[in-house]
């Protein structure tokens, strides 16, 4: 899925402008023809926010996981789904807008028809490689020495 993009990353001044990234509709409409798993990532350098739109097939699943770092926004944009936590199961459907917390143990299962959701967090820095004693440092510091 194409973006709409100027070409421009910026003023004059190079301030960063908005852009058009996706349009989530176009996504939503290849239905059954939309393959599983991620249709569109935030891409753009220097960007803050991770976002993917993905798409799980009817009966399709997230499998129960823990974040313990990073809160996360979905939101269903077409299908259904079932939201399990440690409350229980929550319906999710279009339009439903739902915080994940960091540390909140979920799960996924997509309904009978399938589901295309959106999910917004903070990005995650990127890995670096350091020296082998950076690792020695690092344990020294978190045993007390």
């Amino acid at each position: 899925m194409a973006g709409e993009d100027n070409g421009s990353s910026g003023t004059a001044a190079g301030a960063p402008l908005p852009r058009l990234l996706c349009d989530t509709a176009e996504l939503v409409a290849l239905g059954d023809d939309a393959p599983g798993g991620a249709l569109w990532k935030l891409a753009e350098p220097g960007r803050q926010l991770d976002a993917n739109v993905v798409r799980l097939p009817a009966g399709g699943r997230v499998d129960t996981h823990t974040e313990p770092d990073l809160d996360v926004l979905l939101l269903v944009l077409d299908g259904a789904a079932r939201l399990d936590s440690a409350d229980g199961g929550h319906p999710l459907r279009a339009g439903v807008l739902t915080w994940l917390p960091h540390g909140s143990t979920r799960a996924v299962l997509a309904g009978p028809d399938g589901v295309t959701y959106l999910t917004v967090h903070r990005r995650r820095p990127g890995m670096r490689v350091q020296p082998p004693e950076a690792a020695d440092r690092l344990r020294r510091s978190l045993d007390g020495g």
